[in-house]
């Protein structure tokens, strides 16, 4: 919110564990480039450091420094980024072995829905057409009260249009080619009869947990994360409270799955036995509109504390500023 910060780098930084090693990845950028980047790797007590990378604004290049854990052509991998592309990913597409499990990560075991990345029905799709897949998708809405007893999936080919990204340049393309189309039908069967309907003919609730199931199922099975903004979008809080059960059950989590969501229902807060006080995180806003979290567990709440009550007394913070009265003028 000021011309200082306009100008300077956002910088990312994300730890995360394959097998049993921990990896610390990191970079900084501004709109025209890569300012740093970094990887560090536990294999043991005291880090080592794979590679650090530094832009030299004086001499107008990168610079790089490796540790000897990192095998490989270096010298040829740090000629290769563009200013504004990561040495990680430039590194990977000319075959370093060493950095692909990373790279993996961030491509494969990272599945983000957001207003950007939104729900889709390709991998629910995908479930359907494995076998045992249907099944496991209706089971999945039967526990959720959503009684369908059986799901087609018609596919055909349509004209559309495809977008095709260059890695080398990083260009994107549309190209005019035949594209699938696929069209659900629910099948619903009552004492009284049978009805089959369309997707559009399923309420909002069903259609976000029908998209939700195939990569939640998924994701457990192959025990990567998942990450969702506003997870309780037209889901009701039961059923909201049932998926985050899902991740905690070692019999349904059978792989370390990982759940990470924002919400707005604050009756999760008071939910028996539902999260540990270091998994609730708070977004708290300042007067400079700047955001930051704020873990429950500073503030060392008792064990039978009201939680949700004292949230919205503002006890932990991370609740909006509030005017108590409000003109209204024609």
């Amino acid at each position: 919110m000021n011309k200082e910060s306009a100008t300077e780098p956002t910088a990312f930084e994300v730890t995360f564990t394959i097998g049993d090693v921990c990896y610390q990845y990191g970079f900084s950028m501004t709109q025209q480039r890569i300012i740093s980047e970094h990887l560090l790797v536990y294999k043991a007590f005291k880090p080592q450091r794979w590679f650090e990378r530094h832009f030299d604004a004086e001499h107008g290049e990168d610079l790089y420094e490796f540790g000897t854990g990192l095998k490989g052509a270096k010298h040829l991998w740090e000629g290769a980024p563009r200013p504004n592309a990561l040495f990680l990913s430039m590194a990977v597409q000319l075959n370093s072995e060493a950095l692909r499990p990373i790279f993996d990560w961030f491509a494969l075991s990272l599945v983000i829905f957001n207003e950007q990345s939104q729900l889709n029905p390709h991998a629910s799709i995908q479930m359907l057409k494995q076998p045992g897949g249907k099944q496991r998708m209706c089971d999945f809405l039967m526990a959720a009260d959503i009684r369908i007893a059986d799901i087609e999936v018609v596919t055909r080919q349509v004209q559309g249009q495809t977008v095709h990204l260059d890695m080398a340049t990083g260009k994107t393309k549309l190209r005019n080619e035949e594209v699938e189309e696929h069209q659900f039908r629910f099948s619903h069967r009552t004492e009284g009869g049978d009805a089959v309907f369309d997707l559009m003919d399923e309420s909002n609730g069903t259609r976000n947990l029908m998209f939700l199931a195939g990569p939640i199922l998924d994701i457990l099975k192959k025990g990567i994360t998942l990450v969702v903004d506003d997870l309780d979008t037209s889901l009701h809080t039961l059923l909201l409270r049932q998926i985050v059960r899902l991740f905690h059950q070692p019999h349904a989590n059978t792989n370390g799955a990982q759940l990470l969501f924002t919400t707005h229902d604050t009756s999760l807060l008071d939910a028996p036995d539902l999260f540990r006080r270091d998994q609730i995180w708070f977004v708290e806003k300042n007067m400079e509109q700047a955001s930051s979290l704020v873990p429950l567990s500073d503030f060392s709440p008792r064990k039978n504390e009201a939680l949700e009550r004292g949230y919205l007394q503002g006890r932990y913070g991370g609740v909006p500023f509030l005017e108590h009265s409000t003109e209204l003028t024609h």
